[in-house]
């Protein structure tokens, strides 16, 4: 059975978690293939709500079991807290979470030095706007051939040899820094034991689940406006959050791949720094912002809000290939009088024909809007596509339109 893929299509914070908690009641397995606890899904079930940093969604499902794949970067004190938030709150992880041997551990100093960068780094004065939570350094010491891997703690004299010349080598980089390296091996000697049970070659036990017709869901994390070769570069994640990160964080060959669901939302956010064309410095970003609820589930900053942009939804699909879209938050936006939704970008008085890759470009674009009617109703109780008010399906279907996908509705 085809392996099941869901994206996000957008800058990230599109709902992921919330379909993937749905489509989690028919698999077997739902696969983590990339990031680490940079990103968050909120999923609200039965009145209680569950924050996944690293854990995949598909674990609120009892009969699913979840693995954190090869191309995740594992803080292994915040697995913890989150396994043990997640078992308080009556969900039994035994025998069905698992880590890839082949991930790379985010140690505590990779966390130091993603401040101690995120300073280096800044453009034109702008941070970056990571979530200091160590990603890109690991993600760079496992570029570099310097990383420490989750099977490296079971041959701890190695990892001990290792660790140390680690900080050696940082230290040399950034300075003496202040560091309890003693502190932090004893405590790996301790979660070596702990974290035994949940270790797997994760390449054999995702083909076999292949191999047995099982059915597979990934959950990718962030989205493809923040990929590291194709998003915004350099404000970006350290990873591969299209559809290539899931071939690499998990092992497995494209033509095993099946549908590919694009989460977006009904207009446009971003967290962090970095162009945005659409977005709205004004009363209407703030209404998106307010309505929306639109603050982080890592960090709790506010996010940036702007009309729905589909030249950026354009590249997107040329790059995952959607098989649909999963339309959300479609009911933030029933109060507007009107709606804008951007359909191209003009530079220097010319139509670009794809989006630009050079960030001093993207700044100073124009931003070509449709503009289309609202619907001034309440949709939130709405469960089909034909109890939408007409304003509101003229305006889904004006979006399959033009980026040729269809979407599956989510109010």
């Amino acid at each position: 059975m085809p392996v099941s893929v869901v994206l996000g299509a957008q800058w990230g914070d599109e709902g992921k978690g919330k379909l993937v908690d749905v489509l989690s009641e028919n698999i077997d397995v739902c696969c983590r293939c990339q990031g680490g606890n940079n990103a968050g899904h909120t999923i609200l079930v039965n009145g209680v709500k569950f924050d996944f940093h690293l854990l995949p969604s598909g674990l609120i499902n009892p009969n699913c079991v979840s693995v954190i794949g090869n191309g995740v970067v594992v803080h292994l004190p915040s697995f913890f807290k989150e396994v043990e938030a997640t078992v308080e709150k009556g969900i039994d992880v035994t025998g069905r979470l698992f880590i890839s041997s082949r991930a790379h551990i985010v140690l505590d100093v990779h966390q130091l030095i993603d401040g101690l960068k995120e300073g280096e780094l800044a453009v034109a004065g702008q941070d970056l706007g990571t979530t200091r939570r160590g990603i890109g350094p690991t993600y760079s010491s496992k570029a570099s051939r310097s990383g420490l891997r989750i099977h490296n703690l079971y041959n701890f004299p190695e990892f001990e040899e290792r660790f140390r010349k680690i900080i050696a080598n940082k230290r040399k980089r950034f300075g003496n820094f202040d560091y309890d390296i003693e502190g932090e091996l004893a405590n790996y000697k301790l979660i070596a034991e702990k974290l035994k049970p949940y270790v797997i070659d994760s390449i054999n036990y995702v083909h076999d689940a292949i191999d047995s017709n099982k059915r597979i869901l990934v959950e990718g994390a962030n989205a493809l406006m923040l990929d590291l070769d194709f998003g915004t570069y350099p404000y970006v994640t350290s990873s591969n959050t299209g559809i290539g990160g899931v071939c690499t964080g998990l092992g497995i060959p494209p033509q095993k791949i099946g549908h590919v669901y694009g989460v977006i939302k009904a207009y446009t956010t971003r967290v962090g720094a970095g162009p945005f064309p659409t977005e709205q410095l004004n009363t209407i970003g703030e209404t998106l912002q307010n309505v929306g609820r639109e603050w982080g589930t890592t960090t709790g900053r506010k996010r940036r809000c702007g009309w729905l942009d589909l030249v950026v939804m354009k590249y997107s699909h040329r790059i995952n290939g959607y098989s649909s879209l999963n339309l959300t938050k479609l009911d933030v936006l029933d109060e507007f009088e009107e709606i804008k939704i951007g359909v191209a970008y003009k530079y220097n008085g010319k139509v670009l024909n794809s989006f630009p890759a050079d960030l001093d470009v993207l700044s100073a674009v124009e931003v070509v809007y449709e503009t289309v009617p609202g619907w001034k109703s309440n949709i939130s109780k709405c469960r089909t596509f034909e109890e939408l008010p007409s304003n509101c399906q003229k305006y889904v279907l004006r979006i399959e339109e033009i980026l040729g996908v269809k979407s599956i509705m989510s109010v």
